[in-house]
């Protein structure tokens, strides 16, 4: 077990290059990757069910009782955020429905189960942060469908049941399951089980990751300049999502830590998810702007994360109206 802990620091630690080098091996050897493809929807389940062990059901009621930060990065994730890239999507891109289908559907799928480790190391609101990473989970089979209705709908055929109903077993089930163990066995699962399927769940993470880029190897290595345009833009977009959730945080006069969680919050994107429906449900080309955010989300949180705690002045994040 002793490997297993020290392998999954590892990842943990070199985030920001395992995700793109697990894409890199997709684009370079799909004929091995594609594979995996099959298997996808089950291994993510297991990743949904480990990263929702964290949680339980009197978290999210106890957010609800001050429910502002979380509604407004709720607001942001669905509704504004996907709505400028839309508008984006469609002005750069007005002739291929497919790349603005994807770029719209990186911003629809819910928050990343790994914005919980960033919130952890720059010390943020834990509470906000596992409550919106459960409640965006739970209501993905339900929120995915309608943003993609509302903002891409009348361009593609959305086949909804079935997105529906992947969405429920891949998403939904496994999170309602994990918190329910938690539940029944008074929160003796919540402090064992996480760190020991911690390793397995980064070993899943490779896994769907580089079984996913097989579907897009052939846009990635027949690059031309809309595509090259497509990158910048989702490194554009992204790192907007960062500094939308930290500049409302801050309008709002939120707290330093709850800041710092609609950060992260606002920011991060289950790719996984979004790289899963894109493969079963559209064309390879809709998965091109999904995976290529792969290459830029977790260093873009390393970096906000370094602004934030370098900002000893208090000009990026205050307190109360106090300097850090």
């Amino acid at each position: 077990m002793k490997v297993l802990y020290r392998f999954n620091r590892f990842i943990e630690k070199w985030m920001a290059l395992v995700t793109p080098a697990c894409l890199a091996f997709g684009v370079l050897f799909p004929q091995i990757a594609k594979h995996g493809v099959p298997f996808v929807p089950y291994v993510f389940a297991f990743m949904t069910f480990t990263g929702a062990l964290k949680s339980r059901f009197r978290d999210v009621a106890n957010v609800f009782k001050s429910p502002g930060p979380l509604l407004m990065v709720m607001a942001l994730l669905h509704l504004i955020i996907p709505g400028i890239v839309c508008g984006v999507g469609n002005l750069v891109f007005p002739d291929n429905s497919n790349l603005v289908t994807g770029m719209v559907l990186e911003f629809a799928v819910p928050t990343a189960v790994s914005a919980l480790m960033w919130v952890m190391i720059y010390n943020g609101n834990l509470a906000i942060s596992l409550a919106l990473v459960v409640v965006d989970t739970v209501l993905a089979p339900v929120i995915i469908p309608v943003t993609l209705r509302i903002f891409v709908g009348s361009r593609v055929h959305i086949d909804m049941t079935d997105m529906i109903c992947r969405l429920i077993f891949m998403v939904a089930l496994p999170a309602i399951f994990a918190m329910t163990l938690n539940q029944l066995t008074g929160d003796r699962v919540k402090e064992s089980w996480p760190s020991r399927l911690a390793p397995f769940s980064k070993l899943a993470l490779i896994f769907v990751v580089a079984s996913n880029s097989s579907g897009v190897a052939p846009y990635v290595r027949h690059m031309n300049q809309e595509r090259v345009e497509v990158a910048v833009f989702m490194f554009l977009l992204a790192a907007g999502g960062y500094a939308s959730g930290l500049v409302i945080g801050r309008l709002f006069r939120q707290d330093r830590e709850t800041q710092i969680s609609m950060m992260y919050g606002a920011g991060m994107r289950n790719i996984s998810t979004g790289a899963v429906i894109a493969t079963t449900s559209f064309p390879g080309e809709v998965l091109f702007p999904v995976l290529i955010a792969t290459l830029f989300q977790q260093m873009l949180a390393a970096l906000y994360g370094k602004m934030i705690s370098s900002s000893a002045d208090g000009t990026l994040v205050e307190q109360d109206g106090h300097k850090d």
